[in-house]
């Protein structure tokens, strides 16, 4: 089964969704179940895990009852309040839903670069792996170094890497980057989203030569096996269309085994989030 590791949904405001800015404009509207069906039938895709896009545990819950609707999402990246007082009891509450997959915090807008290290943090983490519960990692590269220090404390949590960990791709820059990936992947319970790129690039002049450099690093330090596709959208449409994203994407695995762009484009992510693709 092929599947999108990454979109979002909501219905706009601009209080709940402060962070989609003036840079932003074609984002302030509602984007829903039925727009992105129609965006991946259009390419073959018949999956998708939906992802946290406010801090609230309402949405999270709004994104289990879409999973309810729509059996062509898979599986949920929720939110819950992990440095919070509460945060057993919630995550109980919402660990017994079958598409509850995973949590994330969106450290990436965190203030001190080494919150990922925060000790209310990392406990409430910690809770997730007796309920079966993936964590994944949202932060920009110069945030890299102190993730690795996190995933060293939790060696037998499960990891999602969104968004290849954003990269300065419109500066051309790798390091350090480049070496930072290199080593947290040496960790085998971290996975990695070939998803965001086209938004961390010039949003109206990027080539797939110009990502090519960022690809060939996560393929060489994670392997396919270790890869998912994720379309990150609606976000992505600031940079292209859906389509075209997947088609960079493939272009870019056409030399990879058969087997192997079956990992990337679908059995990685399944197999990170126990999805149930039986149907």
């Amino acid at each position: 089964m092929r599947i999108d590791s990454h979109h979002h949904f909501w219905n706009y405001s601009a209080e709940e969704y402060s962070w989609i800015d003036d840079s932003m404009q074609m984002l302030r509207r509602d984007f829903l179940p039925a727009e992105l069906r129609q965006a991946i039938d259009a390419v073959g895709i018949e999956g998708v895990v939906s992802v946290q896009a406010r801090q609230s545990t309402v949405e999270t819950q709004w994104l289990l009852e879409f999973a309810d609707q729509h059996s062509f999402i898979l599986g949920v990246v929720g939110w819950v309040e992990l440095c919070g007082a509460s945060v057993s009891e919630q995550i109980e509450k919402f660990a017994s839903h079958p598409k509850l997959k995973a949590v994330r915090h969106v450290v990436q807008d965190e203030p001190d670069d080494e919150f990922i290290l925060r000790d209310d943090l990392n406990a409430g983490v910690s809770l997730l792996k007796d309920h079966g519960l993936v964590y994944d990692i949202l932060i920009f590269e110069r945030q890299l170094a102190p993730s690795i220090q996190f995933v060293d404390r939790h060696p037998n949590q499960p990891f999602v890497l969104d968004h290849i960990a954003k990269p300065q791709i419109d500066q051309s820059l790798l390091d350090p980057w480049q070496s930072n990936i290199q080593e947290l992947a040496k960790r085998p319970n971290v996975t990695c989203k070939v998803s965001g790129m086209v938004t961390e690039a010039n949003h109206a002049a990027w080539t797939p030569d110009e990502l090519r450099p960022y690809w060939d690093t996560v393929l060489e330090a994670f392997g396919p096996e270790r890869l998912m596709f994720g379309s990150h959208w609606p976000v992505c449409l600031l940079a292209c269309e859906y389509t075209r994203w997947f088609e960079t994407v493939s272009e870019f695995a056409s030399q990879l085994s058969e087997s192997e762009q079956a990992s990337l484009f679908g059995g990685t992510a399944a197999e990170a989030y126990g999805l149930d693709v039986s149907n």
